[in-house]
C-alpha cells in the first residue's frame, strides 16, 4: 500500500471512528436514561421499537449504501464519468421504501397490538422513521464511496444528538412517557438530513488517463479475471448486487436482534421486560459494531480501490492488519466484562435483573467474531463476491435461528 493510499483509509477510519465512537456512547446515553425513567415494560417497549427499526433499515437500506459506496470509489478509480449508478441506486431505495410502507400498513394489526401491546405512537414512530432513514443511508453511501468522511461521522453524531435530546427531556422532568423517549428515533434521521444536500452534490470521477485506464486494466484482470471498460450501470446489475447484500444484512440483524424479539415472542406477560434485558446484554455486541462503522465505512471503498489498481498485497495486508486490531480488542473488552461487566452493567441500566458475568464475557467474544466477519464480507464485497458472502452468511444465520428455536432451553435469555 503506497504512502498516500495507506494515509487516506487511516484518516478516513480516524475521522469516522471519533464521530461514531461519540455516536456510540451518545446511544448508551440515550438507552441509560430511558432505562432509569422509564418503567421495565415501557423501556422494554423502546427497545423492541429500536430493534425494529434497525433491522428494517438495515436489511432495507444498507444494500444501497454498500451499492454506492463501492460503486462511487470503483468508478472514480477507473475515471468513469456518468451518473446512471446514482439513478439505479435511488430507484432500488424508493422501491424499497414503497415496499415497506405498504407491507406495515396492511400489517398494522399484529405490528401494533403484538409487537407494540396496542400503542398507535410506536406504531407510527416506527413508520417514519423507517421512511426518513432511506434518504440517511442513500447519503451515507454517497459520502463513503466518495470519501467524505467528516460529512459522514457528522450525519450520524446529528442522529444520535438529536435523539437523546427525547430521552434526556424525561430525565430531567421537561416531558415524561415512553411516546416522548421513542419521538426521538423520528428526529435522529430527520434533522440529520441537513447533510444531505452535501451528499448529493457533485461526485466528480477522476479523468481517465491512459495511465488510469492501464492501472484499472490489470486490476480488473487480476480480481475478476475479465478486461477493463465502462459497462453501462443497469437496474439488474445493481438490483442483484442489491438483493445478495439484503440477504446478508438480514442474516446479520438475524444475529443482533433475533434474541429480543423470540424473548417477547415466547415469555408472554414478562416478554418486553425480558426484551429489554436482553437488549441491554447484546449492547456489548452493539456499541463496538458503533465504532467497527468506521472501519466497515472506510475499508470497502479502500478495498475497492486496491482491486482496481491490481495491490494484491495491500489489499491483503489491509484486511489482516484489520482482524488483528479486532482481535485485539474483544479480547480487551472480555477481560473488562470478567472483571467488572455485572457492576457495570447494573450501574449503567439498573433494574432488577442479574447480568451472569461468563454470558457477558461470551458474548464480548462473540462480538469479535462477528466483527471478523464483517470485515471479510468486505472483502468480498470489494472483489465483487456478493454472491459468496450472501451464501455463507444466510447458513450461519440458519444454523443460529435453528440453535434458539430446536433445542428445549429452560431459560432462553
Amino acid at each position: 500500500m503506497t504512502g498516500p493510499q495507506a494515509d487516506g483509509y487511516g484518516r478516513g477510519a480516524a475521522i469516522l471512528s471519533v464521530g461514531i465512537g461519540v455516536t456510540g456512547l451518545i446511544t448508551y446515553a440515550y438507552f441509560s436514561l430511558a432505562s432509569h425513567t422509564l418503567s421495565e415494560s415501557d423501556y422494554g417497549g423502546i427497545t423492541l421499537l429500536w430493534s425494529a427499526v434497525f433491522i428494517t433499515v438495515s436489511v432495507l437500506y444498507r444494500p444501497v449504501e454498500q451499492l454506492l459506496s463501492r460503486t462511487i470509489a470503483d468508478r472514480a478509480a477507473h475515471g468513469y464519468k456518468g451518473r446512471d449508478h446514482l439513478r439505479v441506486a435511488g430507484i432500488i431505495q424508493l422501491t424499497l421504501g414503497a415496499a415497506f410502507a405498504v407491507a406495515a400498513l396492511l400489517l398494522r394489526g399484529p405490528i401494533e397490538d403484538d409487537l407494540f401491546g396496542g400503542s398507535q405512537t410506536l406504531y407510527w414512530v416506527l413508520i417514519v422513521t423507517v421512511l426518513a432513514y432511506a434518504v440517511s443511508y442513500f447519503a451515507r453511501g454517497c459520502l463513503a464511496g466518495s470519501r467524505r468522511f467528516g460529512l459522514y461521522g457528522g450525519l450520524v453524531l446529528m442522529e444520535a444528538s438529536s435523539r437523546v435530546l427525547f430521552a434526556l427531556a424525561v430525565a430531567v422532568g421537561i416531558a415524561s412517557g415512553q411516546s416522548v423517549v421513542a419521538l426521538g428515533m423520528v428526529a435522529a434521521p430527520i434533522v440529520s438530513l441537513a447533510v444531505v444536500p452535501f451528499a448529493l452534490g457533485r461526485v466528480a470521477p477522476a479523468a481517465r488517463t491512459a495511465e488510469v485506464e492501464a492501472t484499472a486494466r490489470a486490476g480488473d484482470e487480476t480480481f475478476m479475471g475479465e478486461p477493463a471498460g465502462e459497462p453501462e450501470f443497469t437496474l439488474s446489475h445493481g438490483t442483484g448486487f442489491a438483493v445478495a447484500v439484503l440477504l446478508i444484512m438480514l442474516a446479520e440483524q438475524t444475529f443482533l436482534n433475533a434474541g429480543p424479539l423470540l424473548v417477547k415472542a415466547t415469555e408472554g406477560d414478562e416478554g418486553a421486560a425480558l426484551a429489554g434485558f436482553t437488549f441491554n446484554v447484546l449492547l456489548i455486541a452493539r456499541a463496538p459494531l458503533q465504532l467497527f462503522q468506521a472501519v466497515q465505512t472506510s475499508i470497502l471503498p479502500h478495498l475497492t480501490r486496491l482491486g482496481v489498481r491490481g495491490e494484491t498485497d495491500p489489499f491483503r495486508r489491509t484486511v489482516n492488519v484489520t482482524l488483528i486490531a479486532i482481535a485485539g480488542f474483544a479480547a480487551a473488552v472480555a477481560l473488562v466484562m470478567l472483571a467488572a461487566g455485572p457492576a457495570v452493567m447494573d450501574l449503567v441500566f439498573g433494574g432488577d435483573f442479574e447480568y451472569d458475568r461468563f454470558g457477558l464475557v461470551l458474548i464480548s467474544l462473540g462480538m469479535g467474531l462477528y466483527l471478523s466477519a464483517a470485515t471479510l464480507n468486505q472483502a468480498l464485497l470489494a472483489r465483487g463476491q456478493a454472491g459468496q458472502a450472501c451464501a455463507a452468511w444466510l447458513a450461519a444465520a440458519g444454523g443460529f435461528v435453528v440453535f434458539l428455536i430446536v433445542p428445549e432451553f429452560d431459560d432462553r435469555v
